[in-house]
């Protein structure tokens, strides 16, 4: 389990170096020894406002003030702050501003990233950091030993979760080497050595720390010292390790002393976790409703901590650790038979990662002649939040700041509705996604983990929820897309009815219209649910199906038509330069769809460019897309078609170019190599061509799973633009095309790699 294990104090240097008279200061309102007196008090919201405030007004701050900033922001886990207090500190230690009376500062820009990094679940760069920083440490400075014991944490928890149990147990002997005869060291030293023991599950160990703490601190000079920024770590771990063995009365009871404290919401980490672990206590008593507001509360203060959060990595990152909350709360909900609650946290666990990963992205497509409107609303709601959280204590200064960020994302709203959906992260309510389906389509949603899997269905009128079997199901999905991706055997028959059974038959009673929306969870983004079969008839036989990411996206899908002076505009066949990579059949397929619609035209070959499709793409009603595809699970945003080159331009038209661009159409279809996959992060929403294109203001998405045959794909188009000319919609235009493929080719492999997503 990822835990609390991660977390390092600052404060302990900065306050010592206080206490003991190494401090100098510039002139602000409070002194360095009364900012220290806050950090050892667990005041960070206090700090924060004190010196941020300065920075804010122009005021010099010093390296050592600045430590203090980072380390208040880093406890409240407000991880822009900190990232911004590193690169500030590390301009002042370049300006000459590296210590202390005898006291090292230069590591701790790098040491703030390297804690950030183990925070947000990237552990490799965490390393990273954290080695570098360990290189540079000096011995026999005054922080020496403190910089040993972080830095030496931060490895050896990353270690621990990299699975490498041996490199994290170096790190326990190089921590336990260090002497305790300097004030104050012990708790660090102790605490430390408890959260890599916890990152290895070993909680005995984990808790024999703390006992060895508490001997190695008896008698020990404090002063001055008031430890509860060191002590509610320390009752955390002490609760949180009685948990983890079984010891519920003695953790029930730790766990309600540390949410009575008074600074219990200034510990980020704890916090959190504290609630998640008391709510499943809650839960074990027979006290669903305590329960219930526990993980409410827990979701809430995760959700504040991850809006800080800049970096793409460190956004999905941050998310997969605390799943658990959106987890328990969705199984106590059903459990409670409150199919409208868990639908709408469910909507709340998904479709976050993706909006998370683009909101420090300001490249977006605008509305026409609203860019510069855009951008101010863009910048004054940001910096409006980020004052609110930095003037958090000032209750007064928090509702002004908060109401004028909230007045500015409502105005985006308007403007540019769909950048607000990826900058403010509002998921629909379950009431409000009824009221936006059609009332001949049942939404299915599923959400899993583990072993346990749900699938809600709503329709106009009606929310249920379902309880499904979850043991094994990436295997099952793994099994079935590698069966079906061999035309040659039968072998696709077992996994296609077994996901079946599993997935439709429950709710099969449920499913009363002729069209089916379904939005996946993990894996399941990745089946062909045509292909699931009941025994006698693919589901596609039964039903027209379109998916989406998240269902919350129905807020944001543009109906109706829209008036363009042409039809389709197909790309066939671009040249890449490489007689290897020529689709013959992809070159046929883009002139002969052409010659279905009127006003339609095929680029082939060299024409089939990105800068022809950034000249053209928008005078026509549908795009037809025939060529390559790379999906890059690493780099979502870098996923890409491949176009022809042009002079300068590579010809590759990734994800992050559709967030910069508007394509208005009615259509894009994708017939090219697994266009329709996607990075799914922990976060659940999919990164990928998909999604760009919805962004973009693609109306309908079609695109595919798997390698698909070049021959029967050109078969497969042709049938569904001739009903699409024949006046069906997309969706049944898309389903008579898989049908008829379907009666030629009855393997999926020659059809049921193409899914549309989007509006039907």
């Amino acid at each position: 389990m990822r835990l609390w294990a991660r977390r390092y104090s600052v404060q302990v240097v900065v306050y010592i170096a206080v206490a003991l008279g190494f401090a100098s200061s510039p002139a602000l309102a409070l002194s360095d020894l009364a900012l220290g007196s806050l950090a050892q008090q667990g005041k960070h919201h206090d700090i924060i406002r004190e010196l941020q405030g300065a920075l804010d007004r122009g005021e010099a701050i010093s390296s050592f003030q600045l430590l203090f900033l980072g380390g208040s922001y880093y406890e409240v886990r407000q991880y822009r702050g900190l990232l911004s207090t590193a690169d500030v500190m590390e301009k002042r230690i370049a300006q000459g501003d590296r210590s202390n009376f005898g006291g090292d500062l230069s590591i701790y820009p790098q040491l703030f990233r390297a804690m950030a990094a183990l925070d947000l679940g990237d552990y490799e760069r965490a390393v990273q950091y954290a080695s570098d920083v360990r290189e540079h440490l000096r011995t026999g400075q005054f922080f020496y030993r403190f910089q040993l014991i972080q830095t030496a944490g931060v490895l050896g928890v990353a270690d621990a979760f990299l699975g490498r149990p041996e490199e994290a147990k170096k790190q326990l002997e190089a921590i336990r080497g260090v002497s305790t005869s300097m004030s104050n060291i012990g708790p660090e030293k102790f605490a430390t050595m408890a959260r890599i023991h916890m990152a290895l599950k070993d909680y005995q160990k984990a808790l024999a720390a703390i006992s060895d703490e508490g001997a190695a601190t008896s008698g020990v000079l404090t002063l001055f010292y008031d430890p509860t920024f060191q002590n509610l770590p320390k009752f955390f771990i002490r609760a949180k390790c009685e948990y983890e063995t079984g010891d519920l009365d003695k953790a029930r009871q730790g766990y309600d002393q540390l949410l009575k404290h008074p600074q219990i919401t200034q510990f980020g980490d704890i916090y959190w976790l504290t609630l998640l672990d008391r709510a499943n206590i809650a839960k074990r008593d027979g006290n669903p409703a305590l329960a219930e507001e526990l993980l409410r509360k827990a979701a809430d203060v995760v959700e504040q901590q991850r809006s800080s959060i800049d970096t793409d990595a460190g956004r999905i990152g941050f998310v997969g650790d605390k799943q658990a909350i959106y987890e328990a709360l969705v199984a106590l909900l059903v459990q409670r038979r409150d199919a409208a609650g868990a639908l709408g946290y469910v909507e709340r666990a998904k479709a976050r990662a993706l909006v998370d990963m683009l909101a420090g992205k300001h490249d977006f497509s605008v509305p026409a002649g609203s860019a510069e409107r855009v951008s101010e609303l863009l910048a004054a709601s940001d910096s409006a939040e980020q004052s609110a959280r930095a003037f958090e204590a000032t209750m007064q200064a928090t509702d002004v700041k908060r109401n004028l960020a909230v007045s500015k994302r409502a105005e985006l709203s308007q403007v540019a509705p769909e950048l607000s959906s990826l900058v403010t992260v509002n998921a629909a309510d379950a009431n409000t996604l009824q009221t936006l389906l059609p009332a001949d389509e049942t939404l299915v949603e599923y959400f899993y983990s583990g072993k346990e899997l749900y699938a809600f269905v709503a329709t106009r009128s009606a929310i249920s929820a379902a309880k499904l079997d979850g043991q094994g199901l990436d295997a099952d999905i793994s099994d079935l897309r590698r069966a079906v991706q061999d035309p040659a055997s039968s072998r696709w028959q077992e996994p296609a009815k077994k996901l079946y059974t599993r997935l439709i038959a429950p709710i099969r009673d449920h499913l009363g219209t002729p069209n089916l929306l379904v939005v996946g969870h993990g894996a399941l983004h990745y089946i062909p649910f045509n292909a699931l079969h009941d025994g006698s008839r693919f589901l596609v036989e039964s039903y027209s199906i379109r998916l989406l990411p998240a269902a919350t996206v129905l807020k944001f899908l543009k109906a109706g038509a829209t008036e363009k002076p042409g039809a389709l505009l197909a790309f066939g066949n671009p040249d890449l330069g490489d007689k290897r990579f020529d689709l013959v059949f992809a070159q046929k397929e883009a002139e002969r769809v052409a010659r279905i619609l009127p006003k339609s035209r095929a680029l082939v070959g060299k024409e089939a460019s990105r800068v022809a499709f950034r000249k053209y793409a928008s005078d026509f009603r549908f795009l037809h897309i025939a060529s390559h595809g790379e999906f890059d699970a690493d780099h979502p945003l870098a996923s890409s078609l491949l176009l022809a080159p042009d002079g300068p331009d590579d010809g590759r038209l990734t994800v992050s170019d559709l967030y910069s661009m508007r394509v208005d159409a009615d259509l894009v279809t994708l017939s090219a190599c697994e266009t329709g996959l996607g990075k799914v992060a922990n976060g659940d929403d999919v990164v990928g061509l998909t999604r760009g294109f919805l962004y973009a203001g693609t109306r309908t998405i079609v695109a595919s799973l798997w390698q698909v045959d070049d021959r029967a794909t050109s078969e497969l188009m042709a049938s569904f633009y001739d009903a699409i000319g024949k006046g069906l919609s997309k969706r049944e235009a898309l389903r008579a095309g898989q049908r008829e493929q379907l009666a030629r080719q009855p393997h999926p492999f020659f059809w049921a790699a193409f899914q549309l997503t989007g509006s039907p």
